[in-house]
């Protein structure tokens, strides 16, 4: 959290560095004014002054507090500015908000991680959090697609997972080239590739609404109950308090009751893949 008093002034930060990612995705490195912690899974909204402001859920590590990371894919007005930016600008950030992933409830068990396109930014720092207490869980595998190789985002940081003890790497895409040897078609593909002790186990589902619920499906044929599947939902979550409405998905608002949610919670919502 930040001890900034406002809920509605953002904290100034300083944009260190941006980092290409794909020919779509960047990250974005800031400086926040103060010190400022998330738990994982939770959201902020980003300010471009002048321009708008967006809801990310930070890549980084929540064990960083000098500095937070964003992810983000260039889908509209503020994001395409965004993308434009340079190393020395100034951003915005409330926050944070919502409710992250329940860390606690993964010891002593495996993670399956299922994930797609730009829902792995969440998932990194989801990632990172995993890495820090390796000790108390017995596996985290992670399965990702995305429509090209070069659009696979975090290549150095998915090599040094692959190296990592506990931890296991799966990719896919929809269109491969010559320089692509690891498996081709959706998502869920990968999740026929997985040994996992499910009955001692949790599944995380982040990416594309259509992933996720092919993704939720597939986990339910293998075996997942209702509560062993975690889903980050990605609504238009304008304030951040629950005030607008426009999140609203059912009886929750995604911006205070999630967006991290169980599917036990949500199976009964009509249109929650909209």
């Amino acid at each position: 959290m930040s001890d900034n008093p406002n809920i509605y002034k953002p904290i100034r930060a300083k944009l260190l560095e941006v980092i290409t990612e794909s020919p779509t995705i960047k990250t974005f490195v800031m400086e926040p004014e103060e010190d400022f912690s998330f738990k994982t899974g939770e959201f902020i909204e980003l300010t471009v002054d002048g321009i708008g402001e967006a809801p990310f859920t930070p890549s980084s590590s929540p064990l960083e507090t000098k500095k937070i990371e964003v992810t983000v894919m260039k889908t509209g007005y503020v994001t395409e500015y965004m993308h434009n930016m340079k190393a020395g600008e100034t951003l915005g950030i409330r926050g944070p908000f919502g409710r992250g992933y329940p860390i606690e409830k993964f010891y002593d068990k495996e993670v399956l991680i299922l994930g797609g396109g730009c829902g792995f930014a969440p998932i990194r720092s989801l990632l990172y959090s995993l890495a820090a207490i390796s000790d108390k869980l017995r596996k985290v595998t992670l399965c990702y697609g995305s429509k090209t190789p070069d659009e696979c985002i975090y290549k150095p940081y998915v090599e040094q997972l692959r190296n990592t003890p506990k931890f296991e790497v799966l990719r896919t895409v929809d269109i491969p080239d010559e320089t692509w040897n690891e498996s081709v078609g959706v998502a869920t593909v990968l999740l026929d590739k997985v040994k996992v002790d499910i009955k001692n186990s949790v599944a995380v589902c982040c990416g594309p609404p259509i992933m996720m619920k092919f993704g939720t499906i597939r986990l339910l044929e293998l075996g997942f109950n209702d509560d062993q599947i975690y889903l980050s939902m990605e609504k238009n979550m304008s304030c951040g308090l629950g005030k607008c409405g426009h999140c609203m998905m059912g009886k929750y608002f995604v911006c205070k009751d999630g967006p991290v949610f169980t599917y036990d919670e949500l199976k009964n919502t009509p249109s929650i893949w909209e």
